[in-house]
């Protein structure tokens, strides 16, 4: 088959709404990295508040079951979220430079790295939440 000039189509460049594009998918990443350590800080001070109110309340209340691995778990929430917030902008980065030169290649890495996070945190939470029940 010959190849035609016709059909070959114009590279496009890269345009303010790809920029934007680009910008606006950073700050999503950013607004969940935020929402990750935020909930991670709460984990970590909602065991805070039920030891306290535990040890203020003395013999009145039974003791919660559980392993008492809830300040682990928070920390390991704020630090998936910088570490989501570092790689989101990495990703920024390499998207930026790739639009610059119009040689855009998709990358999923990032996405799978937080899904695959997010699984094995939601299974590591159910295995711990299990006994309680």
């Amino acid at each position: 088959m010959e190849n035609n000039k016709a059909d070959e189509k114009p590279k496009k460049t890269a345009g303010p709404a790809d920029y934007l594009a680009n910008e606006r998918t950073f700050l999503a990443w950013v607004r969940t990295s935020i929402a990750l350590m935020g909930f991670g800080f709460v984990i970590v001070k909602f065991a805070l508040f039920i030891r306290q109110i535990s040890f203020v309340l003395g013999d009145q209340v039974r003791p919660l079951p559980g392993k008492g691995y809830s300040a682990e778990i928070g920390i390991l929430m704020v630090a998936l979220g910088a570490l989501m917030a570092t790689l989101a902008f990495v990703r920024y980065r390499a998207i930026d430079k790739q639009l610059k030169t119009n040689q855009y290649f998709p990358s999923q890495w990032l996405s799978v790295l937080v899904t695959l996070s997010i699984v094995i945190g939601a299974i590591l939470l159910v295995i711990y939440l299990l006994p309680s029940l």
